[in-house]
């Protein structure tokens, strides 16, 4: 799914955030947005994922509009925002909600599990677990719908390298294996460097110049 960007301008308060006049994010590649505290990067993120629609300009995906391709499109947020519920169920839930059989969720989510090594915590409640563990249940659920789009708003933020390291490898992984779009923001050049095939620069809600990056 390639995401093309295109006069987009958003505003809070009479302030302008986001002013960026075209942007396009390659199918099935890795792209990586940089910048500093406050640049807009979330901000655009949301605006892709169809959360914040007040906005001018448009944001098209592969030509077609978010109406249309939304149920192939989720974010993961750097804080996870898990049910109070077990991670198996946390992980099944967008799947329950799409109307899929139960054995076709318990064979999914199993799989994700095991592909993000998360098997043994399948039936404990997703308050009580770790905030490395948290991550890749939250990483599973979005995987769970199998989306064309992958959003990740600093998927590995203030979380051990042993985890991380994880969680870059699912990353990688997915893009490979499904040829998904995926986004990810982060503040970590060297993660850039490892994950992205390309990178955007956001700089006080502008496309900045990010040649040489690599």
């Amino acid at each position: 799914m390639q995401i093309t960007v295109s006069n987009l301008k958003k505003s809070f308060g009479g302030r302008t955030v986001l002013d960026i006049e075209s942007l396009t994010f390659e199918s099935g590649k890795i792209t990586g947005i940089i910048g500093p505290n406050g640049a807009g990067k979330t901000t655009l993120l949301n605006i892709i994922a169809g959360i914040d629609m007040d906005f001018e300009g448009e944001v098209e995906y592969s030509g077609e509009e978010y109406s249309t391709v939304k149920r192939e499109i989720t974010m993961v947020f750097q804080k996870g925002g898990l049910l109070k519920r077990s991670v198996f169920e946390n992980i099944s839930y967008p799947l329950k909600l799409r109307g899929i059989n139960k054995n076709e969720i318990q064979q999914t989510a199993s799989e994700l599990m095991k592909f993000l090594g998360i098997e043994e915590l399948s039936g404990k409640k997703a308050h009580k677990i770790s905030g490395g563990e948290t991550q890749r249940v939250v990483l599973a659920r979005a995987l769970a719908i199998k989306p064309k789009a992958l959003l990740l708003d600093e998927p590995t933020a203030s979380i051990d390298p042993e985890y991380m390291e994880t969680i870059e490898r699912c990353i990688v992984d997915y893009n490979r294996n499904s040829k998904a779009t995926i986004i990810i923001i982060t503040h970590s050049m060297d993660q850039a460097r490892r994950l992205c095939d390309n990178i955007v620069l956001i700089e006080r809600g502008r496309v900045g110049e990010a040649d040489g990056f690599f």
